[in-house]
C-alpha cells in the first residue's frame, strides 16, 4: 500500500522533474548570450540572490568556481555596506530571482551598471524589472511549484539549480575545460584521490630497486630483498630501462639452471621489454594497467626512458572504491 506521505512525495518529485524537462524546451539566444558573457569576460562572475535563491546562487557560484570559471557569491544586502566594492569592470554578474522584482536585487541593478559589470538575469519573468535591466536574461520559468499551497520555492528553486548547472556545464564545454583542470582545482577529499597522478604515489630513489645490467645475481637478489618490492629495474650503461628482474624469473631460473643461476648477470636473467607508465599519468589508470596484466608493481620511466620511480598496487589501495 502506498501511504499518503510517498504520495505526496512523489507528486514533488514529479511536478520539479517537469520544471526541469521544460527547461530543455525553452532555451533560446539568451543562454548562449550567458555563456559568451562569462566565457570571453576578464574579469570574474558574481553570482548574487536572496533567500532560497541566493542559497542556490552560492552553489552555482561554486560549482562554476570548481569547473574553472573565476566566481564567487555576493549577499545583495551586504553589497549595501561596502561589499559593492567587490564588482569590478568587465566582472559578470549573474542575478537570481524567480519573481525578477526581489527588492534587493531589483536595487542592485543601477550599482551594477555604474560600476561597469554585465548583468545576467536568472528568472522566470522575463517581463520583469529585473529582466528589463539586465544585458542578457536566462529563462526558468515553471507551471507551478511543488508546495500544495503553491507558495514554497520548490519547484523554482529546483529550476534555478539545474539552469545553473547547465551554464556552468556549457561554459567548461566552451573553455575546453579537461579532467587535468578539474583533478588541479579539486586536490582533496575522494575527488582528489581519484584524480591522483602516479608521480604523487611513485617510490624514488633510493627507495626504487635498480641495477646494472652487468650485476651478479648475488648483487640483483640483495637490491630486490633490500628494497622489498619483489622486482628490480635493470639498467643498461646509458641509463636506460633494459628490463626487469621479478621473484617469478629468479624462481624460474633456479628451476632451470639450478645453483648455476647464481652466476648469471642481471642482464642476462631479466625480463625485456617490461610494461611501464609515465609519471603524468593518474593512478587510476595505472590500478587498471596493473590489474589487466596482473602484476604487482610498475617502473615508472622519463621521456628518455630511465627509470624514475616505481609504484606498487599496495600503493593504488583504496583508489578503486572511489
Amino acid at each position: 500500500m502506498t501511504t499518503a506521505a510517498r504520495r505526496e512525495a512523489r507528486r514533488v518529485l514529479e511536478i520539479e522533474a517537469e520544471a526541469v524537462r521544460s527547461l530543455a524546451a525553452d532555451l533560446d539566444d539568451g543562454f548562449d548570450g550567458a555563456v559568451e558573457a562569462m566565457k570571453s569576460t576578464a574579469g570574474r562572475v558574481i553570482v548574487t540572490g536572496i533567500g532560497k535563491s541566493g542559497i542556490v546562487g552560492q552553489k552555482i557560484a561554486a560549482t562554476l568556481a570548481s569547473t574553472g570559471t573565476a566566481a564567487f557569491f555576493l549577499h545583495p544586502t551586504e553589497a549595501f555596506h561596502g561589499d559593492l566594492g567587490m564588482i569590478l569592470k568587465g566582472d559578470v554578474v549573474l542575478a537570481l530571482s524567480y519573481s525578477g522584482e526581489t527588492e534587493e536585487i531589483v536595487a542592485l541593478l543601477p550599482h551594477v551598471k555604474r560600476r561597469g559589470a554585465t548583468l545576467v538575469a536568472l528568472t522566470g519573468s522575463p517581463a520583469s524589472t529585473l529582466a528589463k535591466g539586465a544585458d542578457v536574461i536566462v529563462r526558468s520559468a515553471i507551471r507551478e511549484e511543488a508546495c500544495p499551497h503553491n507558495l514554497a520555492p520548490t519547484a523554482s528553486t529546483a529550476a534555478q539549480l539545474a539552469m545553473g548547472d547547465a551554464l556552468a556545464m556549457a561554459l567548461s564545454v566552451e573553455k575546453g575545460f579537461r579532467p587535468e583542470d578539474f583533478a588541479e582545482l579539486h586536490p582533496g577529499g575522494k575527488l582528489g584521490k581519484r584524480f591522483l597522478r602516479v608521480s604523487d604515489l611513485m617510490h624514488t630513489g633510493d627507495a626504487m630497486p635498480v641495477v646494472p645490467a652487468a650485476a651478479p645475481m648475488k648483487d640483483v637478489v640483495y637490491e630486490m630483498s633490500r628494497k622489498r618490492f619483489g622486482i628490480t629495474a635493470v639498467v643498461e650503461g646509458s641509463g636506460r630501462l633494459a628490463g626487469v628482474v621479478s621473484d617469478g624469473d629468479l624462481r624460474r631460473l633456479l628451476e632451470r639452471h639450478g645453483s648455476q643461476a647464481m652466476d648469471l648477470s642481471a642482464g642476462d636473467a631479466m625480463s625485456r621489454n617490461p610494461r611501464t607508465i609515465a609519471a603524468s599519468a593518474f593512478a587510476t589508470e595505472a590500478l587498471l594497467e596493473m590489474e589487466e596484466k596482473k602484476i604487482t608493481s610498475v617502473f615508472v620511466v622519463d621521456a628518455e626512458g630511465r627509470p624514475a620511480g616505481i609504484l606498487h598496487l599496495h600503493d593504488l589501495w583504496g583508489i578503486e572504491s572511489i
